[in-house]
Formats: structure tokens, C-alpha cells, sequence
């Protein structure tokens, strides 16, 4: 009875293994420093587990068949300064586990730690520490690779534009980028020419930007975290994405940014400002100190005595982006709310909170824009609103800019005038004669309290 339940068993796996698509069934090959690592991949069968002891182990390796390269606490995989120190090309590999170091520093060659080839589709690459290499990890248009739960610190020396990115991404779709966390190098996660992916639940630091969107479509980008960035989120030449739930913390140029991005809803999102060091924007476009390129120079009103500076300097910039929905969304603490310019049509902004933000909204165009859907508008800190009829909708109309706000804009020395009888009767004429009012951005149905949506999310 033993026999036959033994001979059913082989038979089912044996049935199994010759599926196609299978996961093969295969032996574990533990593998002590210095044993050699190209050699046992060369040796091992597909399907295969090279578990790697702790200690170094020599690379650069390459893995043409399908294998398991993990590794045990301690277990390190350190490139010779030239390439990648892995190279994945088989499909359905995994690489987990592993310390690794060393790559090249070669741009061009996307030297890398750990390089998935498009031949490497299924890939998984997870719960690595993957440290100070050009690239951290290079989804190059592996389909439905995954990389998560890695620690990736890129280099923390040299110039900005000489950096690689800590995750990079070209036309892989499907692939999933979740619950890294990366700090130094470019951008966090820069991806282009790619559709369906989705990157959630990352914490970028010390970069140029937290996620860097460039012609990639039907995406998601949700629930993760910037700090310390130039910019958290650049969205650009992309189209049909959901950009939900994501934070902004203390960022410097920027909290989101859509250039030319169409069609995307953005909702219950968080940028908040803060005070930041004003050689943040001095900087030389170094990778140490700022970990960013160069901004304009400081003036007489970008920092306080103590040398501190508010940033993002906007919480949001949108130029030149179409038929978006913002709602629920919380901007608080920027220079700017939201700077909003170069013809960007039919977008739908309501249900947001602006609270504290030094202004509020800047929009230089004379269109009338309502930013307000369905009887709903937008929360605004600064709006001394009445509510007398107890809808929780201001009885007026809000109106963030009037028209010393567009002569400043366009004649920056005109400050001098702010405090003049003549400005103080301008303003207070077009309060009492709407008629005088520019054309512009107006909500008229503002919140009387912020949206819970939008307060709720750290």
C-alpha cells in the first residue's frame, strides 16, 4: 500500500513538472564563500536553489537559467566595479535575501546591482540590500517582474546627473514595484515607455525625484512615501494613471508635478511644507548635501534670518495636463498650493483642502476656471467664509487671486508698491465691484471644513 501511494506521488509530480508553464522541482545547493558562484550557477539545474552561505561571494554572475539565487543572513554578492553584479536573463528567476555590491559606473551599459533582461519576464527580486551601485535594480522590459521589499541606497557621492536610479524601469509591463525602500542616487523609481504598473508602498529619501513618470500609461502609483526629495512625485507624457494616497513630506521643489499627463485621477494624496535649510537650493547639483540639481539663488523674500526656507515651493504644479480629476486631496504649508499654467483644460478640482499655503493658488490667465463639481467645491484656510444657511458651502464665492496678485506675478518689482493707499483702495474696490475681478480661478461652492478624506492620511 506504502509502494503504490509512493509510485502515485511520483507520478502526480512527474505530471506536474511536465506542465508547460511549471515550476520545476529542484535541489538545494548550499554554497560557502569563495566556492566559486559562476560555476555552481553554470552546474545547477533549472529550478534549482543556490542558497549562499554568509561571507562574500565573488560576481559579477550572470543567470541563464531559471534559478533561486538567495541567500543567507550575512551572505554578500559583490561585483568586481565593472557591470552589474547580477544579470538575470532566464525567466521566472528569484534573487532574494542577498547583500549586493560593486557595480560599474557606466550609464550607457546600465550597469546595475541587479539587471533583469527582457528575456527575464516573472522575475522576482526581493528583500535585498542593495547598495552603493550605479542602478539598483534595472526592470529592463522584463513583463510581470517584481521587485519588492528591497533596501536600496545608491551612491552618495558626485554629481546628481551622473547618478543612477534606484529602481529603473523600460517597457516591462505588468511589473510591480512594492514596499522598497531607497534613499540616495537620481530618482527613486524612473520609469518610461512602459503600461500596467503599479508602484505602491515605497519610501524614497535623498533623492531628485520619488517617482519619475515618462511615457508610462494605465498605471498606478499609490501609497508611498517622500521625504527629503526635490521632488516627490514628476508625472510626465503619461496618461490614464490613478495617483492615490501617496505623501509628500518636506520635499523641496515640488509634492506632484504633471507635465503633459492626461486623463489621471489624483486623490487623497498629502504634500506637506516645512521649513527647510536654504542650501537646498544652492547646492551644485551634488549628490551629498542637497541630493539635487541647483535652483534659482536666493532672494530677499526666499529665506528668514535663520536661513531657512519654505518648501515644496509648490505643493502642486500642474503645466500643460488635461481632463484630470483632483479630489481629496490635502496641500498644506507651500509656498504655493497649486501653480496651475500653460493651457491645461478640462480638469476637475474639488473636495481638496489648501490649508496654510502662503498662496494659495497661482494661475496667470485671464479664463475663468471653476473649481468646483456637482455643488462641491474645494476647503480653503484662508477663506473668512459665512455658512448662514448650514449646508457646510460658503455663502460667497472664493476667489484665491485678484488683480495685484497678476501684476505681481508678471512685474515682480511691483512689491514695493504692496503696502501703498493706492494698492490698499485697488484691493477693497474689487470686493465691493466684482466687475473689477480678473478673470481667474474661482470656487464657487467652498468648503466651510476640509474634506475627512484629506485630513486623514499621514
Amino acid at each position: 500500500m506504502v509502494a503504490r501511494l509512493v509510485m502515485i506521488i511520483v507520478g502526480m509530480a512527474a505530471l506536474i513538472a511536465a506542465m508547460p508553464g511549471a515550476p520545476a522541482w529542484g535541489d538545494v545547493i548550499q554554497l560557502a564563500p569563495g566556492a566559486g558562484l559562476q560555476a555552481a550557477i553554470d552546474a545547477a539545474s533549472p529550478g534549482d536553489v543556490i542558497r549562499l552561505s554568509a561571507g562574500r561571494h565573488d560576481g559579477p554572475v550572470t543567470l541563464a537559467k531559471t534559478l533561486t539565487l538567495e541567500g543567507e543572513a550575512g551572505a554578500i554578492v559583490a561585483g568586481s566595479g565593472s557591470g552589474s553584479v547580477i544579470t538575470v536573463s532566464a525567466p521566472g528567476s528569484v534573487v532574494r535575501g542577498l547583500q549586493i555590491t560593486g557595480s560599474g559606473r557606466s550609464l550607457p551599459d546600465m550597469d546595475s546591482g541587479v539587471f533583469v533582461a527582457q528575456s527575464a519576464s516573472g522575475t522576482r527580486v526581493e528583500d535585498n540590500e542593495i547598495l552603493n551601485n550605479l542602478v539598483g535594480i534595472y526592470l529592463h522590459g522584463a513583463e510581470n517582474s517584481l521587485a519588492k521589499g528591497n533596501r536600496i541606497v545608491g551612491l552618495r557621492e558626485g554629481r546628481t546627473s551622473e547618478a543612477g536610479d534606484g529602481i529603473s524601469l523600460w517597457n516591462a509591463p505588468g511589473a510591480r514595484v512594492i514596499g522598497n525602500d531607497v534613499s540616495f542616487g537620481r530618482d527613486g523609481i524612473f520609469t518610461k515607455t512602459s503600461k500596467d504598473n503599479v508602484f505602491r508602498a515605497n519610501h524614497f529619501r535623498n533623492l531628485r525625484f520619488a517617482v519619475h513618470y515618462m511615457y508610462t500609461n494605465d498605471s498606478e502609483v499609490s501609497d508611498n512615501v517622500s521625504t527629503n526629495n526635490s521632488v516627490g512625485y514628476a508625472i510626465m507624457y503619461s496618461r490614464n494613471l490613478r495617483i492615490e494616497g501617496n505623501v509628500s513630506d518636506g520635499d523641496r521643489d515640488h509634492g506632484l508635478m504633471l507635465n503633459y499627463a492626461n486623463g489621471s485621477v489624483i486623490t487623497g494624496n498629502t504634500v506637506r511644507g516645512r521649513m527647510l535649510p536654504a542650501n537646498r537650493w544652492t547646492a551644485a547639483g551634488r549628490v551629498s548635501g542637497a541630493h539635487a540639481a541647483p535652483g534659482a539663488a536666493l532672494d530677499d523674500r526666499a529665506a528668514d534670518e535663520d536661513g531657512m526656507r519654505l518648501g515644496p515651493e509648490k505643493c502642486v504644479f500642474i503645466y500643460n495636463a488635461n481632463k484630470n480629476e483632483f479630489h481629496d486631496n490635502l496641500f498644506e504649508g507651500c509656498s504655493i498650493g497649486i501653480h496651475f499654467t500653460a493651457g491645461s483644460e478640462g480638469n476637475a478640482i474639488s473636495g481638496n483642502a489648501f490649508v496654510r499655503n502662503r498662496i494659495q493658488v497661482k494661475y496667470v490667465g485671464t479664463r475663468d476656471l471653476d473649481w468646483s463639481a456637482e455643488g462641491r467645491g474645494n476647503y480653503w484656510s484662508d477663506n473668512p467664509a459665512f455658512d448662514l444657511d448650514g449646508d457646510d458651502i460658503g455663502d460667497n464665492p472664493y476667489r484665491p487671486n485678484d488683480l495685484v496678485d497678476q501684476v505681481l506675478w508678471t512685474s515682480p518689482q511691483a512689491k514695493v508698491l504692496m503696502n501703498s493707499p493706492a494698492v490698499q483702495v485697488l484691493r477693497w474696490a474689487q470686493t465691493q465691484f466684482p466687475a473689477l475681478l480678473p478673470g481667474g480661478v474661482v470656487d464657487s461652492r467652498p468648503l466651510m471644513a476640509p474634506p475627512a478624506r484629506s485630513i486623514g492620511h499621514d
